[in-house]
């Protein structure tokens, strides 16, 4: 007699089809699937589950994401697995297309601060005031001060990503972390360089080793990491462009080691800055070159950076912002952060003319609203001063009209009298 196939399947493994029901007359479709999540020790039966959603897109997710949970042995019952559990099955599974410094921030604020706190509580057990219990509760593990309203707002958006991945795959019905009460993120004051403080500055960093540097970031507005990860392919010489399409990042817990990453808003821009900046550049591209030839083999630039030490070496951020602090105090204005010629370069331009939308783009703000927002001092000011020459405007119309009026008067009164005087015919 032959022998029996073994039809059960693998664990991991599911299928999905589309059921209709009949509810008080009507049809109603949805999609199912089954999966083999593992076999019941006691009587050797295979344990499957279910899960159903709207789109079978929306299924298939939930099926795949238990089938890998399963293959890793890290399957849990919604039921039964913690806010912990799922926290680290969240990081390791679901970040691969995040940014690698904000998958740090996200795996950093769940062991510091979310699994400390809820880690062993049941995902779904878990509701608003467990969460906002959390957030009152948020201290710095070193000096045990409360957190910032900022850092608390950090600690929110990754545990809220967590949970609301988790109500999508149907662990959870309802995200606890929708609706917090959480401290107001004070905006931070905007302290540009005033134009005394401009020739001052400029004046300190004259002939130093990171001149080119800070000349190029005041002059452009790009971020910190933007100039120091510029490369030689992002320069066009001819047309007068600069691409910024990248930033130089440390990567953490290497002991310096840095990488090309994207930039904060993941997009690249192209500006068209100054003759001067790309006068400037021309002058580092030959800098550059003579301390190539005179390091000789020494010389190592394998990311082709435009900004580099005296042997090719990428500049250390921090070194870059120990200078420049000295420099500034120099200058006069010890309390100025090197964001500050970022923020300098942006009302230079507005006040130079520039419309809202090209600061925009050159900044490479998301929107223009947040440029607008950022820099509304400015453009109140601009406002004001627009008013200014619009008064200015119509005062000197209605001079004009008025002394056209009295032209036109004189002439009239001329003609009357003409007239008047003119004698009559007998």
């Amino acid at each position: 007699m032959p022998r029996k196939k073994n039809t059960r399947a693998a664990q991991g493994t599911g299928s999905i089809r589309k059921k209709t029901v009949l509810r008080e007359g009507r049809e109603y479709s949805y999609w199912e699937a089954r999966v083999t999540v593992g076999v019941d020790p006691g009587t050797g039966k295979q344990i499957r589950r279910s899960f159903s959603g709207k789109t079978q897109k929306e299924v298939r997710e939930k099926m795949q994401a238990a089938a890998v949970a399963v293959n890793d042995g890290d399957y849990f019952e919604p039921s039964k697995m913690t806010v912990g559990q799922w926290l680290d099955t969240w990081s390791a599974e679901y970040l691969n297309s995040v940014k690698p410094r904000t998958v740090e921030s996200y795996k950093a604020n769940i062991e510091q601060h979310l699994k400390p706190a809820i880690g062993a509580k049941r995902l779904s057990e878990l509701n608003a005031v467990d969460v906002q219990r959390l957030y009152n509760n948020l201290t710095n593990k070193r000096t045990k001060e409360p957190l910032s309203a900022k850092s608390k707002k950090n600690v929110h958006g990754t545990l809220h990503k967590a949970l609301e991945k988790a109500v999508s795959l149907g662990y959870i019905r309802h995200n606890p972390a929708d609706k917090p009460d959480l401290p107001k993120v004070q905006k931070a004051e905007i302290k540009p360089l005033a134009d005394s403080e401009m020739i001052a500055f400029l004046n300190a960093i004259k002939g130093h080793e990171y001149e080119a540097v800070y000349l190029v970031t005041l002059f452009t507005g790009m971020r910190e990491g933007e100039v120091l990860g510029l490369t030689w392919d992002c320069i066009d010489f001819k047309s007068g462009a600069i691409t910024i399409k990248q930033q130089l990042q440390k990567v953490r817990g290497t002991g310096g080691e840095y990488i090309l990453a994207p930039t904060k808003n993941g997009k690249s821009r192209i500006v068209a800055p100054a003759k001067y900046v790309m006068q400037v550049l021309t002058k580092q591209r030959k800098t550059q070159n003579e301390q190539r030839l005179k390091a000789g083999p020494a010389w190592s630039n394998p990311l082709d950076l435009v900004f580099t030490n005296s042997l090719g070496k990428n500049l250390c951020a921090q070194t870059v912002y120990l200078h420049f602090k000295k420099l500034a105090a120099e200058a006069g204005v010890p309390d100025a952060r090197f964001h500050d010629l970022r923020h300098s370069y942006a009302v230079a331009a507005l006040r130079s003319g520039d419309d809202i939308k090209t600061v925009q783009e050159n900044l490479g703000h998301h929107t223009a609203a947040f440029t607008l927002d950022t820099y509304a001092h400015v453009t109140d000011q601009m406002r004001k001063e627009s008013a200014k020459r619009m008064d200015s405007f119509i005062e000197g119309i209605q001079a004009a009209k008025r002394r056209k009026n009295s032209v036109r008067g004189k002439l009239r009164g001329k003609r009357l009298f003409q007239h008047k005087e003119k004698p009559s015919k007998t």
